[in-house]
Parts: structure tokens; sequence; C-alpha cells
């Protein structure tokens, strides 16, 4: 009869003479260890690189730094579990040389170091521009919501108080609704039931709390109305609450921007904000990409929540190309009438010409929140024929910006390529949802934006180096960081 496959005696001896035979030369943590020993930490600007006179020992950066990338590379990214990995996983034993730093050491470093990790971060983004991975200067930008420390019960903003209170004007009065039953169960002149007193206890007890709770939403009331942006967060004071795809959905969160190379979907730069929209991100983010490819200029694609004209001015001026389509906020349109996009503009004659072939000339230029808006009409709209598909006016009017030309420029990129915004979804999409894949149900673990903005560069350095390990391999990966 064929037998099982027999387990090794437990009494053996585990170990060889050697715990580099336990590490192929083909293992991610060789990469781990060369590319950290190839760091100047000092330069970095990481804390404990030369001892103190006194004290205890400490523990050297580069061994916690290597032990934080295999962490975040496989997973395990609270400092316990590193901890434990750090005492029985052979990987670790052979990274870090058998340390076995205790979880609040291991916290503390990444506490500690938030400003040096990031420029970890960036520095393996030069080393795969060296390997010329990034040899195209073009990129994709987007941004996603990514969950904080912090439940939607512990965050606030004016609505939420108001619904709050509402709440508790309806659940005071069915309390006290409920009193009153009590007592009429009570016949005159006799002494209440034991039932009866436990139940009006018990309802007295919920309105004492009740009126605990209106007393503790005037306090926070009063912290809301002199924050900036009109709401706060009780656990992680720098989330926010941010609306997400889904209709009536949100989360308190942290956006998280980032550039993504199009050839090789490295993620170039990336930043994290508590702003709820992407409005004012795109040329932040463009230069960023820019200064980290060293190129004189960059392609950018985005979706249509980056369109804002100054933004794409800047980036114009800076030397970068943006592709990106404008929304439909035309209340015209919306509305069965002709839109903005229904008229020409001729730039030799400086006129818009209409659907009814009238030319609107530039009239006078007016102001608005900051901009120079130069304004067409014509005369002829009075009796023209169209003019009821048109305006409810005397005369319809056409606003353009004094920097037009730069938004005309984007949409005719698109125009030119229209696949730029699959490109754009193909590129900048599958590395956020890789992420979160990894970080887990909970996203982030650290509370405050600079503490969660460590954590990020420590997700997007094991994203970028586990995306060129599966490119090139692990020995060309371990060629380049000596060379």
């Amino acid at each position: 009869m064929k037998g099982f496959v027999q387990g090794a005696d437990r009494q053996q001896t585990l170990l060889p003479e050697c715990l580099d035979d336990w590490v192929g030369e083909s293992n991610p943590v060789r990469a781990v260890d060369v590319f950290v020993d190839a760091l100047e930490l000092r330069d970095l600007g990481f804390d404990g690189v030369d001892p103190a006179a006194t004290g205890r020992p400490a523990y050297h950066p580069s061994p916690m730094l290597k032990l934080y990338i295999y962490g975040y590379l496989n997973r395990v990214q609270s400092s316990r579990r590193l901890e434990r990995e750090a005492g029985c996983n052979l990987e670790v034993m052979w990274l870090t040389g058998g340390l076995v730093p205790d979880h609040k050491t291991i916290a503390d470093f990444r506490k500690d170091n938030g400003p040096a990790i990031k420029k970890v971060c960036a520095q393996f983004v030069a080393l795969c521009r060296k390997m010329g991975l990034l040899a195209k200067a073009s990129v994709a930008i987007d941004g996603s919501k990514f969950k904080a420390v912090n439940s939607r019960d512990n965050n606030f903003t004016q609505s939420k108080i108001q619904r709050r209170r509402k709440q508790i004007e309806e659940s005071v009065a069915r309390y006290m609704s409920q009193l009153d039953t009590a007592d009429r169960r009570t016949a005159a002149g006799e002494a209440p039931s034991e039932a009866v007193l436990l139940t009006k206890t018990r309802l007295k007890e919920k309105l004492a709390k009740l009126e605990e709770e209106v007393k503790r939403l005037a306090a926070i009331e009063k912290a809301l109305l002199a924050s900036p942006d009109k709401q706060i967060s009780l656990t992680d004071p720098d989330c926010r609450s941010m609306a997400t795809s889904g209709r009536g959905s949100g989360m308190v969160a942290y956006n998280v921007q980032s550039a993504v190379d199009t050839t090789n979907h490295l993620i170039v730069a990336h930043e994290v904000t508590n702003v709820g929209t992407d409005r004012s991100q795109l040329a932040t983010m463009a230069q960023a990409a820019k200064a980290a490819l060293r190129s004189d200029n960059l392609d950018v694609v985005a979706d249509r929540g980056y369109f804002k004209g100054e933004e794409i001015l800047v980036c114009e001026q800076a030397g970068v190309a943006v592709t990106l389509p404008k929304p439909q906020t035309s209340g015209a349109k919306s509305a069965g009438r002709f839109g903005k996009p229904d008229f020409v503009y001729l730039a030799k004659d400086d006129v818009y010409r209409c659907p009814a072939g009238e030319k609107l000339a530039h009239h006078f230029t007016a102001d608005e929140d900051g901009q120079k808006m130069r304004i067409y009409l014509t005369k002829a709209c009075r009796t023209c024929p169209l003019k009821d598909q048109c305006t409810t006016s005397n005369e319809r009017r056409i606003k353009r910006w004094e920097h037009e030309h730069v938004v005309e420029a984007a949409q005719m990129r698109l125009d030119q390529n229209p696949q730029a915004m699959r490109v754009r979804r193909e590129t900048v999409e599958h590395p956020f949802a890789t992420l979160k894949m990894r970080m887990g149900a909970t996203h982030f673990l650290m509370k405050t934006l600079p503490k969660v903005a460590t954590e990020m560069a420590l997700h997007v350095l094991a994203y970028n180096l586990t995306r060129v390990m599966n490119i090139v391999g692990i020995k060309p990966l371990l060629a380049a960081v000596r060379a």
C-alpha cells in the first residue's frame, strides 16, 4: 500500500552551518539588502547613524530600514508583527543579522524618520531612471481616497451635528412619551410596581445620557467652527470626510495623488493630501514628476476632475503638456440650448461665430474670481430666428479667459489622441488597486498627515521595488544597484 510523504524528525538540527544557505541568489531580500547598503543614510537624514557616547547601544538605521521594506513587501506593516517576524522568519534573520528589536523600537523608527524614508522612496525612483525604466517622459496622474484611522462617527461637519441633534430630539420625545405611558400604568393612590419603577429608571438614565451627548456636541461644534474647513475628526485630526464615486457614499480618508509612468507603470511621484478634490493638484504633481524624471518636457494625461485653467497654465509655463477633457458644466446645454462649444472662435479676427453664422465681437473685459474674462456679443441676437435655442436674454454673451488658448490646446491634444483616457485608466488605476489590496481593509495604520505620508512612502517603495523585480528580475536589479 502506498504511504504518505514523511516529515522530518523534529529533533534534528534545523539550520546548516551558514544562514546564507537558506537565502537563494534570486531571493527578493537580497535586493532589499543591497539597495539599503548602497544608500548614504547619514545624507538622507536618518537618526542614529552615529552612535551616542552614552546610554544603551541603539540599533543602526540600516537593519531597521531593511526590516520595514521587507515588511511592506510582504504585507506585514504593524510593528508587533514585524517584531514577531524578526524572531522566527529566516529571511528576516538573514536580512537583519539576527537582530530582534522590540515593537516600540520598530514603531519609533518609522515615526521619527519620516522625511528620510520619503527620500529613500525618491532614491529608488532615481535608480529606476538610471536603469532606463523611465526613459519616456510621459505620466498619468490621478488621486484616490485611502481610509484613515477614524470612523465616520468620529468625524463631524455642521450638517452631521444638525442631523445628530435632530435624532436626539426625536429620542427625547420618544422617551418622554414612554415615561408618560409608565405613569398611566399606575392607578391614582397606588404605589408604582417594581416593573414600572425599573422602566422609569432606565428611561431617565437614557435621558441623562442624551443630555451629556448634547453638551458633547456643543463642545465639538465650537471646535468645528474654529477650524478652517469647518470639519473636525476626533481620532485622526488631519483626515477629512471625502466623497467617493458611489452615489451618497463617502469615507473619512486621505486623498493620495500619484503620477505613474505610462510605459512600466512605476510610481514616479506621489503626495498625500487631506483635500477631497483633485482640482488644485495637477500642477504640483506634474512638476514633481518632471523633477523626478529629470526631463525638460513632460506629457501628462489626467481625468476631468483635474480641469482648472490656472493649473493647466502653470503646467504649460513649466514645459508640461497636459491632456485632459473639459467637464460639461454649461447650464444652457443642460436646458437644451446652444452651449459654448457650439460657438467657433476665429483667432485671426478675434471673434466667435455663432450657430446662425453671426460674428460675436469683443466688447469689454471683466474680472471674475481673479480671472480676466473677455466678453463677446452681437446685436444681431434680437432678430435672430434661433434666439429661443440660444439665450433667454436680449443677446448671447460668450466669455473667454485671457489664457483660454492653453485650455484649447489641452482639448486639441485629446482630440488628436482619443485613446489618451484609456491609457490613463490602464496606467494609473492599477497601482492604486494593488496598493489598497496590500494595505488591507484598514488602509492606513498611522495618524496625522506627516506619519501617514511616511507610511505611504513605504507602500510606494515596496510597490516600485516589486514592479522592477517583475520587469527586469532580481539579479539585474542587484547588478544595477552595485553599479
